[in-house]
């Protein structure tokens, strides 16, 4: 919705679809007025015939490569999600789709939705428009689709403290908020395994990283510390507003969460901005 409002598309209905309860009570904070519907495998989308839009992204966690034993074929859960997808743009007949998904998934799957869906997909780093590297195929027959301007947005632009070693943060997800643990832990994660952004507070990337490489197990007793990103700053990344996730009975893991599942708002407002006029 932030998108659309963005995009300065007016919005008569907006119907959703969402099971994690943390996520639907920070839309219906925001955005009452959207009408919350549930589970997907559950929907009669005939009942929405007349709506111009569908937008979606089913669940990239069955194919992403952070994934051990990712499926890599269309007979496993993820395509029946992204069935019920084609499902909802088939049953309602909306003129318009935009299905997003992780660009790193198996070129088999990659194949398959671009069969169904009768387009090719278009590739966009959320680079372009903010902070953060995040590489995602769309999938639409919204006309004449653009890359994005890159607007230079630095990570250093949006930490509210500390020093990063890097122009753009690490992609966010889901996982990002649980990454807790001790300065050791943290920094294997980080320098080994180039898992989830890390600030660097009262210390610099470069001594923390010699830390890792004395001895990757071993805690030193040393000034600053290593920490990962605040609620505030995924927000950030993802073009959100400030605050935006701060919802009362909504925890900071659970915010981060959201946030992590979420779209780059400012790459859809993009992508709308082309919805004809009519």
């Amino acid at each position: 919705m932030i998108a659309l409002e963005r995009a300065g598309i007016k919005i008569e209905k907006y119907a959703a679809f969402e099971i994690e309860k943390s996520a639907i009570e920070i839309s219906k904070f925001h955005f009452p007025q959207i009408e919350q519907c549930g589970d997907v495998f559950k929907a009669d989308f005939s009942t929405f015939k007349g709506y111009d839009l569908l937008i979606g992204g089913s669940p990239c966690t069955f194919w992403s490569v952070a994934r051990t034993g990712r499926e890599t074929t269309s007979d496993g859960m993820g395509f029946e999600l992204f069935k019920q997808y084609v499902r909802a743009l088939n049953e309602s007949g909306c003129r318009y789709f935009l299905y997003e998904n992780n660009y790193s998934m198996h070129k088999n799957i990659k194949e398959e939705i671009t069969r169904y869906l009768g387009v090719e997909p278009i590739l966009i780093n959320s680079s372009l428009v903010s902070a953060q590297s995040r590489k995602r195929l769309y999938w639409t027959n919204i006309p004449n689709i653009k890359q994005p301007e890159d607007r230079g947005i630095l990570l250093k632009d949006v930490i509210t403290s500390g020093q990063v070693d890097r122009d753009k943060s690490l992609c966010i997800a889901r996982r990002t908020v649980g990454n807790r643990g001790s300065q050791a832990y943290m920094r294997r994660r980080y320098f080994g395994k180039s898992f989830a952004q890390m600030v660097f507070e009262n210390c610099t990337p470069e001594s923390q990283r010699k830390l890792w490489e004395t001895d990757p197990q071993k805690e030193f007793n040393v000034q600053g510390e290593i920490r990962q990103l605040h609620i505030l700053e995924m927000e950030r990344l993802q073009t959100l507003p400030d605050n935006y996730t701060k919802v009362k009975g909504i925890n900071d893991t659970q915010r981060g969460e959201a946030i992590g599942n979420g779209w780059t708002v400012d790459v859809i407002a993009h992508i709308l901005k082309n919805l004809p006029e009519e």
